[in-house]
């Protein structure tokens, strides 16, 4: 007995997704309201926006900064726990 081929509900493309799938809008990128000059570790009020309520830095993914204002903000964070500006 020959075996069922499957319809178009089976199609899928080269990263495995089916065709009937609608594409997924692009996450929005915010715009950087601030220079890299205040992207200091005393500059508290800042580094607040980009630490979740439990201490936690946020990622790119959430911040939407550029890898290089990433990671100059990872380190301001962490400077600023070090002098105990923040937890």
């Amino acid at each position: 007995m020959p075996r069922k081929t499957h319809t178009e509900k089976g199609k899928r493309d080269s990263r495995g997704r089916s065709s009937m799938m609608e594409r997924r809008t692009p996450r929005p990128k915010p715009k950087v309201d601030f220079t890299a000059d205040l992207l200091d570790f005393k500059n508290v009020d800042l580094l607040r926006r980009y630490v979740t309520d439990a201490g936690r830095i946020l990622p790119r993914k959430y911040t939407g900064l550029p890898a290089h204002y990433q990671r100059r903000l990872n380190l301001a964070i962490k400077r600023a726990r070090q002098a105990l500006l923040m937890k």
